[in-house]
């Protein structure tokens, strides 16, 4: 990584509306990135104003082919920036900041073509039939941030497992999204969205249309739930060995970020009807206390048992 005493004041710039928009669209993210040092901050902020910018042409009221064409060039704008040919006086802040941290980070620019291969399913109206077909949606749209991240955190020399940390951190992006899928069922719903794998909903008698605040009439809503907590609770398990791989700032930011969709995650396991009554969230308080909790640091003991 080259130092950040050269950044110019367009770059700098740049990143600021990156940390911005960062700070203003995502505040569980913002809570976890506070906790890295300025350079690996700015980074992640880049990596989330872009990933913002395809999820908002996932999620906005435009025509099927006009987000199609938006995601072309999005998927352009990629390509300029993996080429090295954008530079500090483009008029894109979001593709200025994340050329400069790709060219200081190894940042692995393929896992945002991944993220837009993600958002095209939910273009195409996606459904999935087995986890195993969700899984494939959220290692786009999920894991494949974990893995940009990971670019950017980098595992602390010679630590044990190294060659594994990839694929923890894409396990934990699964975790994170299946639990975000879970909060916003309700939600979802009344967009016309089903995300949960078909499989899983016959076997607890339930259907997609979950446009009410109480269950389906004959439906095991609450074993659903309960199955899928089990699951992103196993994934969360698995994705948490990657946090000994990292320096302590990193691991402290992940912790962070994975401990508040945890908590989240345990209040839906609480009250499983909750998510058909509104989306589950926790007060910005918990949260702060959370990434407290993550910058003071964890034994691994606690880490592996999955109490983060």
């Amino acid at each position: 990584m080259n130092g950040s005493d050269h950044t110019s004041g367009a770059v700098l710039a740049a990143y600021r509306y990156c940390e911005t928009v960062t700070g203003h669209e995502a505040r569980n993210f913002a809570y976890g990135i506070r906790l890295l040092p300025t350079a690996k901050r700015q980074a992640m902020s880049a990596l989330y104003a872009f990933s913002r910018r395809v999820d908002d042409i996932g999620d906005g009221d435009l025509a099927p082919a006009v987000k199609q064409s938006r995601l072309d060039e999005t998927r352009a704008v990629l390509a300029r920036v993996r080429a090295g040919e954008v530079t500090e006086d483009d008029t894109n802040p979001v593709a200025v900041a994340l050329a400069d941290a790709a060219r200081r980070f190894p940042i692995p620019l393929e896992g945002l073509d991944e993220l837009i291969d993600g958002v095209q399913m939910d273009l195409s109206g996606d459904t999935y039939e087995s986890w195993d077909d969700l899984a494939a949606y959220c290692r786009c749209v999920a894991g494949a941030i974990g893995r940009l991240s990971l670019g950017v955190f980098g595992t602390v020399p010679n630590a044990p497992g190294t060659e594994q940390a990839a694929e923890y951190a894409d396990t934990l992006g699964l975790a994170l999204q299946l639990t975000n899928i879970l909060r916003d069922i309700r939600e979802d719903a009344d967009n016309g969205r089903s995300y949960l794998p078909a499989n899983d909903l016959a076997k607890f008698g339930c259907s997609a249309d979950f446009h009410s605040s109480t269950p389906p009439l004959g439906a095991d809503f609450t074993g659903l739930m309960e199955f899928e907590v089990r699951r992103a609770r196993a994934l969360f398990a698995t994705g948490y060995r990657l946090l000994p791989m990292l320096d302590r700032r990193s691991g402290a930011c992940v912790a962070a970020m994975a401990g508040i969709y945890r908590r989240l995650l345990d209040r839906i396991a609480a009250d499983p009807e909750a998510v058909l009554r509104g989306r589950v969230s926790l007060p910005g308080r918990e949260k702060a206390y959370v990434a407290a909790r993550g910058l003071a640091g964890l034994d691994s003991r606690r880490v592996a048992r999955g109490r983060v």
